[in-house]
């Protein structure tokens, strides 16, 4: 497996910006990549994934607002999230499809 480390959640009001993080402990460059969103009393969602060619998907709740890259030479993975909305609000985690690992997730809480 490989560790992933999140960083950046934090208390935002709506219509708001955060920048999510995720470091991984190795090289990232083949590895399929996504963010999840657990909200309270909800299952774990997918938000946005990036594969290792750079492509990327989005859930519908965040298309045209959160934008998911990378940055291989840093192992790191990014979410930049805009226009934030209370429902955004939950535990944000990495996760990588190939080793099947998680990070151990960042609180992001939109609320005025």
């Amino acid at each position: 497996q490989v560790q992933l480390v999140e960083a950046g959640g934090g208390l935002v009001q709506p219509g708001g910006s955060l920048r999510l993080s995720c470091a991984a402990s190795g090289s990232i460059r083949v590895y399929v990549l996504g963010w999840y969103r657990q909200a309270p009393g909800k299952q774990r969602e997918l938000v946005a994934r990036i594969f290792s060619g750079g492509s990327t998907n989005y859930a519908d709740s965040g298309k045209g607002r959160f934008t998911i890259s990378r940055d291989n030479a840093k192992n790191t993975m990014y979410l930049q999230m805009n226009r934030l909305k209370p429902e955004d609000t939950g535990v944000y985690s990495c996760n990588e499809e190939i080793t099947a690992s998680w990070g151990q997730g960042t609180q992001v809480t939109v609320s005025s």
